[in-house]
């Protein structure tokens, strides 16, 4: 199936940001995941009491949304078209992960509670799964995204998140290592 260009003025940006020529049915899977899992999340925190700022709330919601969409949206074909198109090359894929470090320095400002050190060695087993994944021939990356992310789950549980932001790594590198890069093969 040939690429559609992305539409223009301010379509475009979404496009550029899903794929162009989504299905309606891709935009109202990535809509419901950005939504549903913002509102599970801020129940979640909500439920436990988390005494968090109105910004730290507003913060939440960008961030779920960013990252439960993200989910989804790097599944679909129209990413997988978008992002993986001719002329997209290693280099690309890994400053598209390497660019998410702003992700984990708005959530490290935002929740003062969390160590910078874990934040760094977050980010570090990112860029590593990153270069692991997309050196990995072909046939590989996929299941080499699997494995990564289960190490993945072992540093989330290393980086002892605040109550209620127990979610936010674990779907950072969903996002990332296997919805993205997975989706390359």
């Amino acid at each position: 199936m040939d690429l559609p260009p992305p539409r223009s003025g301010l379509l475009r940006h979404w496009d550029t940001l899903i794929g162009p020529g989504a299905s309606r049915a891709e935009q109202a899977l990535i809509l419901g995941a950005a939504v549903a899992g913002t509102i599970g999340v801020a129940a979640h925190a909500y439920l436990h009491n988390v005494g968090w700022t109105i910004w730290q709330w507003m913060i939440l919601v960008v961030l779920a949304l960013d990252l439960f969409g993200g989910v989804v949206a790097n599944g679909t074909g129209a990413a997988r078209r978008w992002y993986h198109r001719p002329g997209q090359t290693r280099r690309d894929h890994f400053l598209f992960v390497a660019v998410h470090l702003a992700q984990l320095v708005v959530f490290a400002l935002a929740f003062p509670s969390t160590n910078w050190l874990t934040v760094i060695g977050a980010y570090a087993y990112l860029l590593l799964s990153a270069l692991a994944i997309l050196a990995a021939p072909t046939e590989l990356q996929r299941p080499v995204s699997y494995l990564s992310y289960i190490g993945a789950l072992g540093v989330a549980l290393l980086f002892n998140a605040p109550t209620g932001l127990e979610w936010f790594l674990p779907i950072l590198y969903f996002k990332l290592l296997v919805s993205h890069l997975g989706m390359a093969s």
